[in-house]
């Protein structure tokens, strides 16, 4: 197989560039022109994810695609129309590539969607594949690109399989999960020892297990298949911050303030969406992808964190 993946050089893209090249296929490395890429990994520079692009060099001699890239989710988005933005590169740009991809002949397209487009927050029932109510732009476009890669494979003949993770963490992981690691890491007490909430997140090793098994197990031509992915365990916030200073050697400085106080105090402050994600719970179901494929996480929770710690220390004391 060979096997072009954009954002090769990302949190996600590095190690499944490694593991698809160990496990002995052809890898393009669909990324800005200079990108530092994985040993083994052939550059296939692009201009960008647009509704312009030109993939067709990329897309030489492609048997399959895993589409990364994207805009990403950011906190206080500061675009004029963030919808817009969204929707040029996440859905424009991505059915540019599907569209490109068929006529080039490849067989296989693996989207890297996102559990925003099922939606912010479960009460009781699990998301799965079924379920689609996304609530910011971000979900937005991710949905409506799943959508028009429906169609495509539809119209042309293409596989399709949508893969929707959680939050996901592992090494070189960025963003508000990096941010607690350095507070857990710098004995910061946290006022979390009171949510009880329920989350499902997702290990780097296990997605990119997933997006492996998926490449082995297409779905027939012409049809798209959408997977919601997660850990097989679910933890609360206070669980999360307790596996982290474990493995960091660390104290678990959790202060126990009630639910309530904390939801007012983010009305106070503006940061009501914040506290929401510390406390409200999100629940994935792996039941679609078990059935469909027989791909069960291979790692657990524990040996996610475990990983994503070894990764905190060794990048805390290189030089």
């Amino acid at each position: 197989m060979t096997v072009l993946v954009t954002g090769a050089n990302g949190f996600v893209g590095r190690p499944l560039c490694r593991r698809l090249l160990d496990l002995g296929h052809g890898v393009g490395g669909a990324t800005r022109p200079n990108a530092l890429l994985p040993e083994g990994v052939a550059p296939r520079p692009v201009a960008g994810l647009s509704p312009t692009t030109d993939w067709a060099a990329a897309l030489a001699g492609m048997t399959a695609v895993v589409h990364l890239a994207a805009r990403v989710h950011v906190m206080h988005d500061r675009s004029h129309d963030p919808l817009a933005e969204f929707r040029a590169t996440n859905v424009a740009g991505t059915l540019r590539l599907a569209e490109q991809a068929a006529a080039a002949g490849v067989r296989h397209l693996v989207f890297m969607s996102s559990i925003k487009a099922n939606g912010e927050e479960t009460s009781g029932i699990p998301f799965g594949p079924e379920t689609a109510a996304p609530v910011d732009p971000y979900g937005i476009s991710k949905l409506e690109a799943e959508h028009g890669l429906a169609d495509i494979a539809a119209r042309t003949g293409l596989a399709v399989t949508v893969l929707r993770p959680p939050l996901v963490y592992g090494p070189g992981v960025k963003g508000n999960f990096r941010a607690l690691i350095g507070w857990v890491d710098r004995g910061i007490p946290l006022p979390l020892g009171c949510v009880a909430n329920r989350r499902s997140l997702i290990g780097l090793g296990n997605l990119v297990d997933a997006v492996r098994a998926c490449l082995d197990s297409p779905p027939a031509p012409g049809s798209l298949h959408t997977f919601t992915l997660c850990d097989a365990e679910t933890v609360s916030t206070a669980q999360l911050i307790r596996h982290l200073a474990a493995a960091l050697g660390r104290p678990a400085r959790l202060l126990p303030v009630p639910v309530r106080v904390l939801k007012l105090a983010g009305r106070l402050t503006g940061g009501t969406a914040a506290i929401q994600r510390l406390t409200g719970s999100l629940e994935v179901d792996l039941g679609a992808i078990a059935a469909a494929i027989g791909w069960v996480p291979p790692d657990s929770l524990e040996d996610g964190i475990a990983a994503t710690a070894r990764w905190w220390r060794n990048k805390e004391t290189s030089p």
